[in-house]
């Protein structure tokens, strides 16, 4: 709340007077903001884990840990990819389909 210059600012009791008397009158209120949380891309690593992704970031000269661990998670997840397909290539195999 501005105030002019040589005026005490309300106090907030006199803040919450004025609130109160206003609080049903819509022309006194701006318009409603809406706000929505974001979520997070991922969980929060713990900050042992953090640590650790950061030591190996830098030791493999990678230009930030989310670069690094971008670069790590795609090659688990072609390996994980790959070793599901080979499993399921030996099922089917197994099974004479």
């Amino acid at each position: 709340m501005n105030t002019p210059r040589g005026t005490q600012a309300p106090s907030e009791e006199e803040i919450d007077a004025i609130v109160e008397a206003q609080a049903d009158d819509d022309s006194v209120w701006e318009k409603p903001v809406r706000v929505h949380k974001a979520k997070p891309a991922l969980v929060p690593l713990p900050s042992e884990l953090a640590a650790r992704a950061a030591f190996f970031a830098r030791l493999h000269r990678e230009v930030s840990v989310e670069d690094w661990l971008r670069r790590i998670i795609q090659e688990r997840i072609d390996l994980e990819e790959a070793a599901f397909t080979g499993l399921k290539r030996d099922l089917a195999a197994k099974n004479g389909t």
